[in-house]
This record gives structure tokens, C-alpha cells and sequence, in this order.
């Protein structure tokens, strides 16, 4: 696979980085980390109608903008780079992808317009307090019932589940363990017997909940306990979305200490003219520039539905991580004491990049899944 963006790409790029720049800076991230709902309604509002990025990667067909992975990825790059606070990365990057690969035709007629048109915040709820992120976590339960479905039991750290207007929810039957017996749900953010609860985490620029379901009623999407195939394309094309956005950080990371490194004066000198310095930042550079090109390879493969995207997923998800924490860490040494006080910037980024890091699973386990995967 031979990859380079095209001149409308690029120019895309900054169409995106523009609106960014203008709409998230660091005084605004902060202000949205102290309110209940961690985003701006209005910034949303352009974001989705101005700009359509809410219905980038979604069919035309299903009221979207019909573009592929690789726009997604320029997107989450970018909003990587400014930190911004929106639920986009759970509504249009979870829900919606999990929405087109597991809803039949008509209910994607039906659910996807809403969110590409920006006014339906969904997410997907799969994870569960057990803290594991692969398929076979699932211990929620969907019973029959008269009406459809009946769910019960706890889903956790589900991103922007206290705001959602829709949640797709992965249960599975009663009987069944593993990976079999999974299927996919839709239940309204308000139905009745949901009880949702903000989490306390590390990182305030993007919310998690506890989703606790008793005898919640919800819609069956596709085919019931044909959910996991499903499911494990979602979560890779997710990493691969999510590698894009911690590359993004990772940049925006470099880009500040090697800024400070040339503006910072000891003994006379720049701090950047010392060897220390110059190398810690040739190292990171390199660092950068590799997990940029494992980020930017896998969304190419997400794009075209390679074979090789669940390894190519795992290795942009792994190598991506390690990239950003190490980003976070040097820039706030190259930063010296200013680097570990509230008032500086440089901790708003370490705080993604660790949240970052374990979300979807953390390096160790995405490299065993790595080895897994080019091995079958």
C-alpha cells in the first residue's frame, strides 16, 4: 500500500485546523474541564453544520459526508493537536461506526441522519467495571420480553454516557459467555431504569460514565448473537481513530518544548543549544514521526478494509500510546518547574495522553494482540 495525501486533503487540513485553532484554545479547554457537560453546545453546533464533521465518515446514503478514514483520521489529528472538548469522538467515531457495521439497512435509515446532522450526541457502551476492552468482557444481559428486549446489569467508563441521547449498548444473551451470544442495542439516553453517574477521572476534557440498566427497554440492532464481528471491527477502527488523535498530541507536545527550548535562556545561552537538549528533542522528533506513519498507514487500511487492519490497528494503537506519554513526559522536563505547575499548559496534554494510553487498552495489551494477529 502506497499512501500520501491529496492536495484537496491537505487543504481540508487546514480548513479543520483553522476552525480549531479558533475555537479551542487552551482558556477555553479549561473552562469546558469545570462545567457539567465538557462541551461548548455551540462549537458543536459549527462543528456539525458549518463544517459536517459529525457526518464525515458516514455514507451519503444515511445523510453523511460520505468520506473515509482518512479524512477521519486528518480530523482526529487535529483535534488531537487542539484538545478539544466534544463528544465526537463517542458519537462519530463509536456509535456511528458501530451503528454502520452492525444496524440493518433501516435502522441506519433511521439512526444515522440524526447523528450526522449533529443533533443526536450518541455513544457506544461496551465496556464494563471489570476494566477489560476486548469482546469477551460483556457480562451485561439482554432478556426477551414482550416489547423486545430487557437489559440489566452495568456498563462503565463509557465516554459522554451522561449526555447522550442515544446509546448503543453491547449485551449479550442469557446462557451465553465469551464471545458468543453478543448483540448490539439501542436504548434512549432517557429510558426508564437507566441511572447514569459522571466519573471522577484524571482527565476532564474527556467525560466517562457508569451506566447501571434495570429492565431497560431496547431496540435489537442487525442480528441477535451476530454481534461480535462487529464489535472487534468497531474497536479497531476506533484505535486507529483514536492513534490519529494521540499523534495529533503527541506533535502539538513536541512543538511546545522545542518552542521553549529556543526561547528559554541559562548561562548565557538557549536552552536548546545544549547537546541534552537537542538530542531528547532528535529522539522524540523520531519518535513523532514514526507513529505518525503507523497512525496515517492504518487509517489508509481502515479506509479500504484491508485484511491487515485488525494488526495495523494494534500497532498504531500501541506505538501511538508510548509516543505520547513519552511526548508528555520530555516536554514538561524540557519545561523545567514551570512545566509541573497548573498554571502551564503542558499538563493538559499529559492528562489525554495518559487517558489516552489505556483507553481501548494500553500498549502491553495491544502488542500481545499485535503478535496474535499476524500470527492467524
Amino acid at each position: 500500500m502506497r499512501f500520501s495525501f491529496t492536495d484537496e486533503q491537505h487543504q481540508f487540513r487546514d480548513v479543520v485546523q483553522r476552525f480549531l485553532r479558533d475555537k479551542s484554545p487552551t482558556t477555553e479547554v479549561r473552562r469546558l474541564m469545570e462545567g457539567e457537560e465538557g462541551y461548548d453546545p455551540t462549537v458543536w453546533k459549527q462543528l456539525s453544520e458549518e463544517l459536517g464533521l459529525s457526518a464525515l465518515h458516514i455514507p451519503e446514503t444515511y445523510g453523511g459526508q460520505g468520506f473515509s478514514f482518512i479524512e477521519l483520521g486528518i480530523v482526529m489529528e487535529e483535534m488531537g493537536r487542539s484538545l478539544l472538548c466534544a463528544p465526537y469522538f463517542s458519537s462519530t467515531v463509536l456509535a456511528a461506526t458501530a451503528i454502520l457495521n452492525s444496524a440493518s439497512e433501516q435502522q441506519k435509515m433511521e439512526l444515522l441522519p440524526k447523528i450526522a446532522a449533529g443533533g443526536c450526541l450518541a455513544t457506544l457502551a461496551f465496556t464494563e467495571p471489570n476494566g477489560r476492552w476486548d469482546a469477551t468482557n460483556a457480562e451485561l444481559i439482554a432478556a426477551a420480553s414482550s416489547s423486545g428486549y430487557q437489559l440489566d446489569g452495568v456498563k462503565s467508563f463509557v465516554l459522554d454516557g451522561h449526555i447522550a441521547d442515544l446509546i448503543i449498548v453491547v449485551a449479550r444473551t442469557p446462557g451465553t459467555d465469551g464471545e458468543d451470544g453478543l448483540s448490539f442495542f439501542a436504548v434512549e439516553g432517557e429510558a426508564a431504569g437507566l441511572e447514569r453517574f459522571p466519573l471522577q477521572t484524571m482527565d476532564a476534557t474527556r467525560r466517562q460514565a457508569r451506566l447501571d440498566f434495570h429492565g431497560v427497554q431496547a431496540e435489537l440492532l442487525g442480528e441477535l448473537n451476530r454481534g461480535t464481528p462487529a464489535l472487534l471491527k468497531t474497536l479497531d477502527q476506533a484505535a486507529v481513530a483514536l492513534a490519529n488523535e494521540m499523534v495529533g498530541g503527541a506533535q502539538q507536545l513536541l512543538d511546545s518544548a522545542v518552542a521553549y527550548s529556543q526561547m528559554r535562556v541559562q548561562f548565557g545561552r538557549t536552552i536548546g543549544s545544549f547537546q541534552a537538549i537537542k538530542h531528547k528533542c532528535a529522539d522524540l522528533l523520531l519518535e513523532v514521526e514514526l507513529a505518525r506513519s503507523a497512525a496515517y498507514y492504518a487509517a489508509a487500511a481502515a479506509a479500504e478494509d484491508d485484511d491487515d487492519l485488525p494488526a495495523l490497528a494494534s500497532l498504531a494503537k500501541s506505538a501511538a500510546s508510548d509516543t505520547y506519554m513519552h511526548a508528555a513526559a520530555d516536554c514538561i522536563q524540557i519545561h523545567g518547574g514551570i512545566g509541573f505547575t497548573w498554571e502551564h499548559d503542558s499538563h493538559l496534554w499529559f492528562k489525554r495522553a495518559k487517558s489516552s494510553e489505556v483507553f481501548l487498552g494500553d500498549p502491553s495489551y495491544h502488542r500481545e494482540l499485535l503478535i496474535q494477529r499476524w500470527q492467524s
